[in-house]
């Protein structure tokens, strides 16, 4: 029974290994275009920065696993893309697309600012 129990423990670690391998392997690159395709810049700017029909979504976006749960089935602020609209994988790109986004420079470092 011991025995058993590790296997089956060993079994749910390695597809909890593989799980976060999918979502490391995701791609930003065609992240941005499938932002782009689906029409996420139109609600949420095209860097993820926000506006008045969207909210900022990049720099630091939420965690991938709420991020999805959002997307798929939403609180009605925007339409919901299911998996026949926006695969995991499209999914998990736009999310590294947003990942990728830079954090703008901090205001204290624009010389014209600390006159």
């Amino acid at each position: 029974m011991r025995r058993g129990t590790l296997l089956a423990l060993a079994a749910l670690a390695a597809g909890a290994m593989l799980h976060n391998g999918a979502a490391d392997a995701a791609s930003a690159e065609k992240g941005k275009a499938a932002f782009v395709q689906h029409g996420c810049w139109q609600c949420h700017g095209f860097q993820g920065q926000g506006a008045n029909t969207g909210p900022k979504l990049a720099p630091d976006p939420i965690p991938i696993e709420p991020f999805t749960a959002f997307v798929r089935t939403t609180d009605r602020s925007m339409p919901p893309y299911t998996e026949a609209v926006l695969s995991n994988e499209e999914l998990a790109d736009i999310h590294a697309y947003l990942q990728s986004i830079p954090k703008p420079a901090d205001y204290k470092s624009l010389p014209l600012l600390n006159q």
